[in-house]
Formats: structure tokens, C-alpha cells, sequence
């Protein structure tokens, strides 16, 4: 099994990856080789192919040519494409919500089958936060409301996002218009985007990079944050809940069905149907002993959350599973979907089912989704995936899964922290303040073939944690945890400082919190609010001891995501790297001046324990600049020049 430690550090992953390779199964790793060596122009930042007359590659060692056909230099090609791939994933995030809000509004409308309103004491608070009237009033014409209101943040094409006026500190709303980072909306931001970088158009590298934080905004205090909001109105309010992790969750004697993806509208409905007595009594007798629905990726962060199912795996799990020989079905909606299932899915009975329009895979069965037959359909998919469970050949499932708690919102953190009768982030800005906690940080993001996998998630944790840092997390990064046993209270007194312990005695949370998929990264920007409005940590997002991370980052999401984490006022290590080091003005706007801007910047520190010791060490920098107590018990380390 030594071979696979290049490829991750997860047991169950190892033995899984000897399965797929005895089973002539090829893998994401595999694939990855052969893609080597890699084009250096590419990684760079610095090969352009925005029109037809190239593509052109520009010499950042000034060896060979020094612009491109159109003039364009080695600062305008890295910024064009980097904000392309923002307005990207500003886009993925922001179509999720969306297709929630649309949900929202079929649903208030008595159009959506098998959905209602499962918390209107959400809706409400929302309502008076946007202006819709609520007295005297059906909760389904406020429902009404509250989703036309929320369409309209994609729709606008003047003004500011609501959110951006209501919930951030006064201080940083104000950098933000001294600046022109206010998104005036959703799409408009991102057709500014594309058409800023069509050929012929902006050519300002500063200019362009500005244009990418506003634009990245848009997704984190509009798209993703509605999201979070009309989703738990929807589906109800996460409570903290304890599951279990890892392909172990499989089960030899059940229907395994596999939710992978990002949106929760089916995979909800497929957790219902799968608990239905007709589709239970249906396994029995095709001679399986229950149903089992669990997740890959942020699909499975929805429906944990809410529901409590398993979570099979991360990003890099998905032929892995597959390759177990155990999924009856395996059900695709958007995002994260490797193409590649398809070839791996023949190569044994799953059933792969693609749902959505906008992610069909050639020579794949497609059952469209249609919140009008919403329970219908996701019957008939377990349905499907019950009837294929006799079909089933060897069965080798590694043993390994592990408990976690997850769960965690802005909301029940509160009760957490304050208590039922004075909920409150009171004892988290005091513990905080006291040098108990030395501060907060975010560490997200998915896993990619270029790092071992989960191996930096776990290593950047496990050093914030041993100095006192209260780590959250969502996406990948929170099942690679979860997966190594990082998100059970237990854990506390295994990895964190005396300070992180004792809070996590107190109030008997684990000292890494599961805040839900990647769209809730909103979130964490919600409780950096709340942080502020408690008082004692200065006036701005950017005055928090507080920073970021994504590890294994590997798609445009996780741009935009850092993106607007920098415009809020965070540091964030981010690695790999954006393809910008052919640019020295570029990585130098993003690592170093941005700061003078938002209060916040990027940082490409590949090794993870040293980018927590940068984290720590940015966290330390805003502790002093508060005037903050020094910390109880310091943990000395030196970081490298």
C-alpha cells in the first residue's frame, strides 16, 4: 500500500485506489500522470487564448517575446484570465442560489412537489431585513415575496446588494464604496467581466483586478449567501448532528445510493423517498436489507447537515466509490462531476444518472429534475437503484468510517457559545480578548491530484488548532477532517492548546466546526458580522484576528471564494498558487498593495504548516493592533523569512 501515500494520507482512500488499480479502473491520479509535464507558459499565468489570432505566450524570464499579438503584456494576460476564472466561479456559486430561490418561489406558489416551507421563522427574519411586509400575512405570499426579492439581486442592474447594506460593520461598507466594490448585481458584475476581458477592451491590470473582487462579491454577499438563507427556509435550519464519514459508510447488505454534486433540491427528495415503506419494502425483496443515500462533495454537506446522512467522500472519493463495486446508483447534478464516471461506472452495475440541463455527460442516462415532480422523480430514481442492487458483483468496501458533528450555523453557534436564554458571541470575542483563543480561521477548499489528499487540510488544522486558533470549515476540507476525526468534541484535547481546550470543554463543541457546503461559506462571513457587532474587536471586517485558507484548492469556485474573502478584509493563504507568478506586478498587487485597499491579501505558501504559522502570524499582527491581552499560552515558533 506504500505506493498510495504519494496520492493520499485516508486508509479507506489507499485501499480503495488498490482496488480501482486490481480492477483495471483508472483514476484521477492516473490521469493526472499522464498530463505531465505540465505547460510552464500555462501554469504561469502568462499563455493567452481571449481571441483567434493566437494563442501567444509571453517570457516572464525575458528570454522570448514580451507581448502578445495585440500588444498585450505579461500583467494584462495573467489578470484577464484570472478574472475570468472568477466571474466562473462567481457564476457556479451564484446559479446554486439562483435555482434555490426559484425553488422558493414554486414552492409559495404551490407549484413544487414534496417541498414547503420547513422554517418560516427564517423567513420572516428575513422578510424584515429586506423590507417585505409580514403582518397580518400568509407565510406563502411572504415566501412570494422574500424569492422575488431575492431574484432581483440577480436582476438588477443599479444599486447595491442588500445584504452588503445590512449586515456588514458601517466601517467596511464605507472602504467598500471609497473603493467601488459595491456589486450592483449578480449577472450584471459578471457580463462586466467577460466583457472587460474580451479582446480589445480593458487592458489595465489594476483596473481589472478591482473589477474581479467586485465581481467576486457579488457571489459571496449575493449568490452564495442567498443560497445559505432561502435553503435553510426551504429545507430548515441545520441543527448540529452526528454522522459518520468515509467509504466504510457504504454497506454490503443495502441499496447504496450516492448524491453527488452541489444542489440540495433533489438530493433532499432522494433522502425522503429512500426512507418511503413502499421503496423499503421494495429493497426487501429484491433481497437488500435497507437503503442507504450518502454524498460525495458538497451534496453530501447539505444533506448531512440537515439530514444527518453518511458522507462517503471528498472530491478525489468519487471513483473511488464507484470502484467498490457497491453503488447501485450514483446521482449527479452539478459541479465537481468528473466526466470520468462515466467509463468507471461501465466497468461495474452503477447506475450513473446526470439530473440537470446544464451538466450532461455524453452516453449517460439523464432524468431531468423539475421541482413540479419533484418527489416523483426522486422516487423513481431509488427506485431504480433498488431494482439494480441484484446486479451487484464482488463487493470490496474498505472498513474504515469515523463520527463527527456537524451541523454548525451563525444561529445555533450562538446557543452554543451564549446559552438558550442569552445566546450570544459574547464568550467567543471574551475568550478572544482574554488570550484564551488566539482568533478564528476558515480553512475550505476542495482536494486536487497535485497534493496528497486531504494531507494539507489536516496538517494547516492540526497547527492552528495546537495554537489555540477555533478552526470552521465547509466543503472538501471539512470531510478530510471529519474523515481523520477532527470534528468530534474529543478532539479537542488531542489537538488543541490549553486555551481552545478549555472552551471546548465549556461548551462541549469540537474545535473544528462543519458550517455546510461551499455556498455557506457565507457563513463564516455572517459570524465575522456578528463578531464585530458583540464588540471589543475593533470596527471592520479586516480589524478581526482572523484568516483563510484553501490548502488543495482546484477550481474557479475556490478563486472566486478567496477573492471575495480578500475583499471582506481577509488574509488567505491559497495554494496552489494562482496561475499569476509570470506577472510581477500582478502577484504583487494580490500579496501585497490589495491590502491597502480592503485590509486584506493573498498569500501562496505551499507548505501547510507554515501557512498556518503565516495565518497565526497575520492573526497575531491584527491581536496586537487591537491592543488585545497577550495570549495565556503561547506556542513559540518561528516562521521563515
Amino acid at each position: 500500500m506504500a505506493k498510495y501515500d504519494e496520492r493520499s494520507v485516508n486508509p479507506a482512500s489507499k485501499e480503495a485506489m488498490k482496488t480501482a488499480e486490481d480492477r483495471g479502473v483508472e483514476t484521477a491520479w492516473d490521469r493526472h500522470k499522464q498530463q505531465t509535464p505540465v505547460c510552464g507558459f500555462g501554469e504561469l499565468g502568462v499563455c493567452c487564448r481571449i481571441c483567434e489570432m493566437g494563442p501567444c505566450r509571453v517570457d516572464p524570464y525575458g528570454n522570448g517575446p514580451q507581448k502578445g499579438i495585440c500588444g498585450a503584456d505579461a500583467d494584462t494576460i495573467a489578470a484577464r484570465h484570472l478574472i475570468r476564472q472568477v466571474a466562473a466561479g462567481s457564476a457556479a456559486h451564484s446559479d446554486h442560489g439562483y435555482d434555490i430561490a426559484h425553488t422558493l418561489l414554486l414552492t409559495a406558489q404551490g407549484k413544487a412537489e414534496g417541498y414547503k416551507i420547513k422554517n418560516p421563522e427564517k423567513l420572516l427574519a428575513i422578510a424584515k431585513e429586506i423590507g417585505v411586509e409580514t403582518k397580518n400575512r400568509e407565510i406563502n405570499d411572504i415566501g412570494v415575496d422574500v424569492a422575488e426579492k431575492a431574484l432581483d439581486q440577480w436582476r438588477q442592474l443599479t444599486g447595491e446588494l442588500t445584504y452588503m447594506n445590512t449586515r456588514p460593520p458601517k466601517d467596511t461598507i464605507d472602504n467598500w464604496r471609497k473603493h467601488n466594490l459595491m456589486p450592483s448585481g449578480v449577472e450584471h458584475e459578471i457580463v462586466q467581466t467577460l466583457h472587460r476581458t474580451h479582446e480589445g477592451v480593458d487592458a489595465d491590470y489594476k483596473n481589472l483586478l478591482m473589477h474581479a473582487l467586485k465581481t467576486s462579491m457579488s457571489d459571496g454577499w449575493g449568490g452564495a449567501m442567498i443560497s445559505t438563507d432561502l435553503s435553510d427556509v426551504l429545507f430548515g435550519a441545520p441543527m448540529p448532528v452526528r454522522s459518520k464519514v468515509n467509504l466504510g459508510v457504504l454497506e454490503k447488505k443495502q441499496v447504496n445510493i450516492v448524491v453527488h454534486g452541489h444542489e440540495p433540491t433533489l438530493s433532499e427528495m432522494i433522502v425522503e423517498a429512500s426512507r418511503d415503506p413502499e421503496m423499503l419494502e421494495l429493497a426487501k425483496k429484491n433481497g437488500a436489507e435497507g437503503i442507504v443515500v450518502g454524498g460525495i462533495c458538497c451534496t453530501a454537506n447539505e444533506i448531512l447537515m440537515r439530514q444527518g446522512s453518511p458522507v462517503v467522500g471528498n472530491f478525489l472519493s468519487q471513483e473511488l466509490a464507484v470502484a467498490t463495486g457497491s453503488v447501485d446508483a450514483m446521482v449527479v447534478d452539478v459541479q465537481c462531476i468528473m466526466p470520468a464516471l462515466a467509463e468507471t461506472s461501465k466497468k461495474f452495475h452503477t447506475k450513473l444518472i446526470t439530473t440537470s440541463p446544464k451538466a450532461k455527460i455524453s452516453g449517460v442516462e439523464h432524468i431531468q429534475f423539475d421541482e413540479a415532480k419533484a418527489y416523483s422523480i426522486a422516487k423513481e430514481i431509488v427506485k431504480r437503484a433498488v431494482e439494480n442492487f441484484p446486479n451487484r458483483g464482488d463487493v470490496l468496501i474498505p472498513a474504515s468510517k469515523t463520527d463527527l458533528v456537524a451541523g454548525f450555523t451563525v444561529e445555533n453557534t450562538f446557543w452554543h457559545l451564549g446559552g438558550k436564554y442569552r445566546s450570544s458571541f459574547r464568550p467567543l470575542n471574551d475568550g478572544i480578548i482574554a488570550g484564551r483563543l488566539r482568533g478564528v480561521a476558515a480553512v475550505i477548499g476542495c482536494n486536487t491530484v497535485k497534493k496528497i489528499q486531504d494531507k494539507h487540510h489536516l496538517d494547516m488544522v492540526k497547527e492552528l488548532l495546537a495554537n489555540d486558533v477555533l478552526v470552521v470549515q465547509t466543503g472538501c476540507g471539512a470531510i478530510a477532517c471529519a474523515k481523520e476525526g477532527l470534528l468530534i468534541p474529543e478532539a479537542a484535547k488531542k489537538y488543541a492548546g490549553k486555551g481552545l481546550q478549555e472552551i471546548c470543554e465549556a461548551t462541549g463543541l469540537p474545535p473544528v466546526l462543519h458550517l455546510g457546503s461551499c455556498v455557506d461559506n457565507s457563513r463564516i462571513l455572517v459570524a465575522l458580522c456578528e463578531m464585530i457587532k458583540e464588540g471589543g474587536l475593533g470596527t471592520k471586517l479586516s480589524d478581526l484576528p482572523i484568516a483563510g485558507s484553501a490548502p488543495e484548492q482546484m477550481c474557479e469556485k475556490a478563486i472566486a471564494i478567496g477573492f471575495y474573502c480578500v475583499a471582506s478584509g481577509a488574509f488567505v493563504n491559497f495554494s496552489p498558487a494562482m496561475r499569476v507568478l509570470g506577472s510581477e506586478n500582478v502577484n504583487k498587487f494580490l500579496t501585497e498593495e490589495v491590502e491597502e485597499i480592503t485590509g486584506g491579501k493573498f498569500n501562496w505558501e505551499p507548505d501547510p504548516v507554515e501557512g498556518a504559522r503565516r495565518m497565526i502570524d497575520h492573526i497575531d499582527k491584527n491581536r496586537a493592533k487591537l491592543k488585545l491581552r497577550p495570549m495565556l499560552n503561547p506556542q513559540p515558533y518561528e516562521p521563515k523569512a
